[in-house]
């Protein structure tokens, strides 16, 4: 199915496990957050600018990724929470048959589409808009650092696994909730080495591998894999880990016959 079949479509709110709350009906976004990202959005492609961890960050999930789904090319691929499109460009230019990057923010998708004309990217597209009003299925389903900022991450990634076809590969990325991560997410990143704006992340917020795995089988998938992603201050880059504590992207696959 190619991008052109992808709708947005108004769906019924669920919750997580059988009931249905009036919560749960509510959009999975948080104004504040979205305003936030939105202040940024001008500078998102500057890798010297506020957003400067993500664009060390990124050839490390990118590499991870393909290296994970057996390469991209043929592959639809769904970026959730795209933002200003670092990743979404960067799986198209990974050979992958078709993009959609999807968000919430009207303002980062103007950077994105922006960004994706002036690259010559035929295979990009942009879409606002919710995870839980898309249907359609994707061979790759990404969703890098986004769930330590929704109000509801387990249903969120319970929408990603939705939108993943039987067989295919999701890809989630976020930090750990442990004293290290906000030792180093926050304090360190934020108030120290200045490398995120203050009040990036809120440690409670942060998600533990347990608690994701545990979302994921709820949603029908396994989990194939947790690695690490260890910055180093003196390069200002990320390398692959086997130390989880901190940053970590983690590879999720649904059955075949789900």
């Amino acid at each position: 199915m190619g991008i052109e079949n992808r709708k947005l479509t108004r769906r019924p709110g669920g919750s997580q496990g059988n009931a249905v709350n009036e919560e749960a009906r509510q959009p999975n976004a948080d104004a504040a957050e979205l305003e936030r990202f939105a202040a940024m959005a001008a500078q998102w492609w500057d890798p010297n600018g506020p957003n400067r961890p993500l664009h060390a960050m990124n050839p490390v999930r990118v590499g991870y990724i393909v290296e994970r789904a057996g390469g991209l090319a043929g592959r639809n691929c769904l970026d959730v929470g795209c933002g200003g499109g670092l990743l979404s460009e960067s799986l198209a230019s990974e050979g992958a048959e078709s993009v959609l990057g999807l968000d919430a923010s009207a303002e980062m998708l103007e950077v994105a589409r922006l960004h994706a004309e002036a690259g010559g990217l035929d295979n990009l597209e942009y879409r606002l808009g919710a995870a839980e009003e898309l249907e359609g299925e994707f061979d790759v389903v990404c969703c890098l650092e986004v769930l330590e900022h929704v109000p509801r991450p387990g249903e969120l990634l319970a929408e990603c696994a939705r939108l993943t076809r039987p067989g295919g590969h999701v890809f989630v990325s976020t930090l750990n909730r442990t004293l290290a991560a906000f030792a180093l997410g926050i304090v360190s990143a934020e108030f120290v080495l200045g490398l995120l704006p203050r009040g990036t992340h809120r440690y409670e917020k942060f998600i533990r591998p347990s608690e994701l795995e545990a979302w994921a089988r709820a949603a029908g998938l396994s989990a194939r894999d947790f690695t690490g992603l260890q910055y180093n201050p003196l390069h200002g880059s990320f390398r692959r880990s086997g130390n989880i504590d901190v940053n970590y992207i983690a590879h999720f696959t649904k059955a075949a016959g789900a």
